[in-house]
């Protein structure tokens, strides 16, 4: 199975980047095939409403000028998206906003392909708005008919400087504890997928 981190902070190596690794371990333990995109600080825009997308149904958005549709290739091909973001102003990163908004309009336009995909969200936090960055990527997933595992609590870690997120030792614990909810769901999911509900919403009997 094939699980993508995808960091949306712009800071390499920061706390965002510590807490999707963290996620990432025990689901490398479990034998997954894993990686973590880097999309901060990169050239990624906001969906322009073209709707191209449900013209052409070829998994990819119509903006080819940026590194988007290297993302939905990637995402789409995973059965678990992990999203990173750090809090800007309690909301997520203008780059994670753009890939939120794009790959959900692009799954629906082509048969809902999230569908019944693991989806989580991971939040670095210097002390608040964190819940609101947390829900902000959830709704994707949950509009998306997506699988949310929860975990020992909300999963935020706080850290301003770079570093500081590996002193916060329950919200590294929370990290760990999420890839392991992660990868048991998989386990479970995947021999059933094609009988999830959104799956068959519509179809003849």
């Amino acid at each position: 199975m094939k699980a993508i981190a995808i960091n949306g902070s712009p800071r390499k190596g920061g706390n965002t980047e510590t807490l999707l690794q963290k996620v990432l371990e025990p689901l490398k333990a479990g034998g997954w095939e894993t990686s973590l995109l880097q999309i901060g600080g990169k050239n990624i825009r906001g969906c322009v409403a073209c709707y191209k997308c449900f013209e052409n149904k070829d998994r990819q958005c119509s903006i080819k000028n940026d590194i988007f549709n290297d993302c939905i290739k990637e995402i789409l091909d995973a059965d678990a998206i992990i999203l990173g973001s750090p809090t800007y102003f309690t909301d997520v990163s203008a780059e994670m906003k753009a890939l939120l908004d794009r790959t959900g309009l692009v799954s629906l336009a082509n048969g809902r392909a999230l569908c019944g995909k693991i989806g989580a969200a991971v939040v670095a936090v210097r002390r608040g708005g964190g819940i609101h960055v947390f829900d902000t990527i959830n709704h994707m997933f949950l509009m998306s008919g997506m699988i949310v595992p929860g975990s020992t609590y909300w999963n935020i870690g706080y850290g301003l400087d770079r570093g500081e997120a590996q002193n916060d030792e329950e919200g590294l614990y929370n990290m760990v504890n999420l890839g392991e909810a992660i990868a048991w769901l998989g386990k479970a999911v995947k021999p059933h997928l094609s009988e999830y509900p959104a799956n068959t919403a519509g179809k003849k009997a």
